[in-house]
């Protein structure tokens, strides 16, 4: 038996499995880019979200099934704007979100939450609906927000991180709730990173 073997026997045992350690491991690798405005977080997010398609997809989360997938879209589409969607199509620079922006967005999430609650919760199998669905709404709110650099995203994403490491629990995915745990302190320095970045470029 290989080592590997070993290492996934030892998670399953204690209800984990290799996947998600290795879905652990590219999304922790994947923020922390982001968090440094690096252009390779974005193939690496792709990576992830394949990993967690599969991952989620069996324990019931139906709307973070289909979360993943659109984060598999965004991601690239995420690495083409951070190259090329500047001023003088060079890369593109950290910005606030203007307030009609913040009023069109919120709306789309309140939007985006009625529709995958209404249809997630006649899916056989699925667990806790309303929840995943807000979760699921505010998630896409806020990747689209990171794909076009806008710093707000991050409040939005310490939320979202707070409320998954409890959902994680309830669902029994152990190192996936570490994983949201160690988002949420990326999360709260990505938002003091990029803010710095704003503060440079205006002094």
């Amino acid at each position: 038996m290989t080592s590997t073997s070993v290492i996934c026997e030892w998670l399953a045992a204690h209800g984990s499995s290799c996947l998600e350690a290795f879905g652990f491991v590219t999304g922790t690798l994947n923020v922390w880019l982001v968090t440094r405005q690096n252009i390779w977080s974005w193939p690496l997010g792709v990576v992830n979200a394949l990993v967690y398609m599969f991952v989620f997809a069996r324990t019931g989360l139906y709307s973070d099934t289909g979360l993943q997938a659109v984060y598999l879209l965004l991601s690239v589409y995420g690495w083409w704007h951070w190259w090329f969607g500047g001023v003088g199509h060079d890369s593109l620079r950290v910005s606030r979100t203007a307030a009609l922006s913040a009023v069109l967005l919120a709306a789309a999430a309140l939007c985006m939450w009625a529709i995958l609650w209404s249809i997630t919760s006649r899916i056989p199998g699925v667990a806790l609906p309303h929840i995943d669905a807000a979760l699921v709404s505010l998630s896409l709110v806020a990747q689209w927000m990171m794909t076009r650099k806008l710093l707000e995203c991050w409040i939005i994403w310490i939320v979202v991180d707070l409320a998954y490491v409890g959902l994680f629990v309830n669902r029994q995915l152990p190192l996936t709730a570490v994983l949201y745990a160690i988002f949420l302190v990326l999360a709260v320095s990505g938002h003091f990173r990029w803010s710095r970045s704003i503060g440079e470029r205006q002094q």
